[in-house]
């Protein structure tokens, strides 16, 4: 059952997606004829070719499914475009973690977090956890780790 509501994220982001919903539909044609190539072999039970060019074809077409879902219901948000004193999506938010050592992270969609780069989802623990606070607010997060604390420093819209 297909879900209606609104997928935010940023522009770059949407960017990305509508790159590997190209790069997949420009896969269907190699994968039929690797199909074709595959079935003109022969016997199709024991043809690990045929197998495996089906099994692409069904991953290449779920994927672009879930892609065109997404592109879809997207919601483009322009941080820079926001303001305001509590954290949303797209918001750059700087945190102090128990240690009082600054960490920095913007809230973006599922497709375009990478924590390693200071982008976190608004699904995440942490990111659920920022949405609404303000500055000052100490925010407590349980993650796989254990339990984290942090006090909200900065919010920004950069």
């Amino acid at each position: 059952m297909a879900s209606f509501e609104k997928y935010p994220m940023l522009a770059e982001g949407y960017e990305k997606l509508t790159t590997d919903l190209k790069r997949l539909r420009d896969e269907r044609p190699l994968i039929v004829e690797a199909i074709e190539e595959a079935r003109a072999h022969g016997d199709l039970s024991e043809n690990a070719e045929y197998h495996a060019a089906k099994e692409r074809q069904g991953q290449v077409e779920a994927a672009i499914s879930e892609i065109e879902d997404k592109i879809g219901r997207a919601q483009i948000i322009d941080p820079t475009t926001l303001s305001g004193d509590k954290i949303v999506f797209g918001a750059t938010v700087t945190l102090l973690d128990e240690n009082d050592k600054p960490v920095r992270y913007q809230l973006v969609g599922e497709t375009e977090a990478d924590a390693k780069a200071g982008r976190i989802s608004y699904n995440s623990p942490l990111g659920r956890a920022l949405i609404g606070r303000i500055a000052d607010d100490e925010v407590e997060v349980t993650v796989p780790s254990g339990d984290k604390f942090y006090l909200v420093s900065k919010i920004e819209f950069i």
